[in-house]
């Protein structure tokens, strides 16, 4: 993944066609640096993994959505790990985690889960609201998807 100073991805879930992150940076210029680097990373390695010399992945625009309370910050994080679910990609019942996130590393579950095995593909949060501020509305149960309430 992108390693900068002052860009960070804490949490992220690959679907099909798109991909959400979530991001700290330190400042405008920080974000737009770390996503471009991110998109040419992201952009050789799909391009290697599925054969392809070269060629655009996707277009250059992203929906950015600025984080400012506990209950935001929850509220995305459950949005990233469960988008899966949200999607049909993982099942809709019972504990199944979404491989193509990084939720199998995540530490904020209401359950305790032995971590992922291997390197963390992303990065820890440094900021004190996505770090740990969001869990006084609660940790996040592994059924919980986007738009529901358990």
């Amino acid at each position: 993944m992108t390693r900068r100073d002052d860009f960070r991805i804490v949490e992220f879930s690959v679907q099909t066609n798109h991909v959400h992150l979530v991001i700290e940076a330190e400042d405008n210029d920080a974000l737009t640096r770390g996503m471009k680097s991110f998109a040419v990373r992201a952009n050789r390695l799909f391009n290697a993994a599925s054969g392809r010399r070269r060629g655009r992945v996707w277009s250059d625009r992203y929906h950015r959505s600025d984080l400012k309370t506990p209950r935001q910050v929850r509220n995305a994080i459950v949005y990233v790990l469960g988008n899966g679910r949200k999607h049909g990609v993982v099942g809709s019942t019972g504990l199944v985690i979404d491989g193509a996130s990084s939720a199998p590393w995540f530490q904020g579950w209401t359950i305790s889960r032995v971590i992922r095995e291997g390197p963390r593909p992303t990065e820890m949060a440094r900021t004190a609201l996505l770090d740990r501020l969001w869990q006084k509305h609660g940790k996040i149960d592994p059924i919980e998807a986007p738009g529901t309430r358990v």
